[in-house]
């Protein structure tokens, strides 16, 4: 994987830091080497499929290849047709890495964790530019990310999710009885699809400086 697109400031996030805290140098580097490492390692993929969607009352969600009952989704989907459902993943290769110097260095492992985080939102970032950019051709506009475990969104939605992209047999994810995702660098979203022309932010709600939007996410 090109290492390049991927944020440092947003490795530093992961690690903590804030604002105008002072970052060493030797952090800096630590963080290049361990970018370096985890790029050797990763086979990002990821999964997309469409679904019809239904609205019901108290804020019932009928996706297809799911049903759950969610305020803070619904409100997100409101004026959406259809929905995406979404699985991407770095990749078995990652978690080794990561494992490695669990055993080894627990400083770099600290490090590769919050690369790796960075690493996975930034592919899911570039597949969803791609994705908007290829649906607002057909004139459907896409809202950002929603992901099971964000907000009331039931963590438990994440296996319905999996088995509607078949993402075990073709991305090899699979959940443990708490269910997390195997490798853990993965990702499941819903992203809904509307003809109403109203362009989110591809990074989501907190990248996005409109407040007042009808559909922003609330934690």
């Amino acid at each position: 994987m090109d290492i390049s697109a991927v944020s440092r400031k947003e490795v530093l996030r992961y690690l903590g830091y804030k604002g105008t805290m002072e970052i060493q140098g030797a952090v800096e580097d630590e963080v290049e080497a361990c970018l370096e490492l985890l790029g050797q390692k990763a086979e990002p993929k990821h999964l997309v499929r469409s679904f019809p969607l239904r609205l019901g009352t108290e804020y019932e969600i009928d996706c297809g290849c799911f049903c759950t009952r969610s305020k803070k989704l619904s409100k997100n989907l409101q004026e959406c047709e259809m929905v995406l459902v979404f699985a991407a993943t770095l990749g078995l290769g990652t978690d080794y890495v990561i494992q490695k110097y669990n055993h080894l260095q627990m400083s770099r492992a600290v490090i590769l964790q919050a690369a790796a985080a960075a690493m996975i939102e930034e592919y899911c970032d570039q597949v969803c530019r791609e994705l908007k950019e290829r649906y607002e051709a057909g004139e459907w506009y896409l809202r950002p990310r929603f992901s099971p475990g964000y907000g009331d969104f039931p963590l438990e939605c994440q296996s319905s999710l999996l088995d509607g992209l078949e993402a075990g047999k073709r991305l090899g994810i699979r959940l443990t009885s708490g269910c997390l995702m195997m490798p853990s660098k993965s990702v499941t979203a819903v992203m809904g699809l509307s003809r109403k022309p109203y362009r989110c932010e591809v990074k989501g709600c907190e990248a996005c400086g409109k407040t007042d939007c009808a559909y922003r996410r609330e934690t």
